[in-house]
């Protein structure tokens, strides 16, 4: 099932390079992203592959006009780049002053400040590819015991081709914890944690049934 659903990003994500200087995949965390370009990566001889909250990684961006200077003819991939965001405006400078396509392959968690950043700073340069987790249309067969185990598990990598279920729940469990207590805040939200998650356990409560407002 990964190497069909791959053949397929990996073709739409190849189709933007070809025509377009900069190509950004977006989505939450631990959708496939970084596998995705890792994919692109290992295809392209001439790339290299960044990991912005690597530090060691990071600091080879300490003067990024030396180092997209010594890599002026890779692709090169910038994952985690909401991690740096004054790259944006050096991406911009770089890009116009090569005039080709498939310069950058970026990759991030898809929030306000990176949207903005990324459309006011490469506005005409880029193209966007939004990355969900697994959906039942790419699902390899149709089969009730398949459509049950995405219901149960969701679409995210991890969770759904987890050895069993227990393994499966606790990636879950853990997933949570981390987005409410860390990923959250970094997209506006100023709320306690614990609050959050009782709000969404009452939305889940109500899935699927009609709203009353009053509750």
């Amino acid at each position: 099932m990964q190497g069909l659903i791959n053949r397929h990003l990996t073709g739409a994500v190849n189709r933007r390079l070809k025509n377009n200087p900069v190509v950004a995949i977006l989505g939450p965390r631990q959708c496939g992203k970084t596998t995705l370009a890792g994919q692109i990566v290992k295809k392209i001889k001439q790339s290299v592959y960044l990991d912005l909250e690597n530090p060691g990684d990071l600091a080879k961006l300490d003067d990024p006009l030396a180092f997209f200077s010594l890599h002026n003819e890779d692709l090169v991939c910038l994952d985690e780049i909401q991690r740096a965001p004054e790259l944006f405006s050096v991406l911009r400078s770089i890009i116009d002053e090569r005039s080709r396509n498939g310069q950058f392959l970026i990759l991030g968690s898809a929030g306000p400040d990176l949207i903005h950043q990324s459309s006011e700073s490469l506005a005409g340069r880029i193209a966007y590819l939004d990355l969900t987790p697994f959906l039942i249309s790419e699902l390899e067969t149709a089969r009730k015991e398949d459509l049950r185990e995405l219901w149960l598990r969701g679409g995210f990598p991890r969770s759904y081709l987890a050895e069993d279920f227990d393994i499966s729940f606790e990636w879950r469990q853990d997933f949570i914890r981390t987005f409410l207590e860390r990923d959250i805040g970094m997209l506006g939200f100023r709320m306690p944690p614990a609050r959050l998650g009782r709000f969404w356990k009452m939305c889940a409560h109500i899935h699927g049934s009609l709203l009353n407002a009053s509750k």
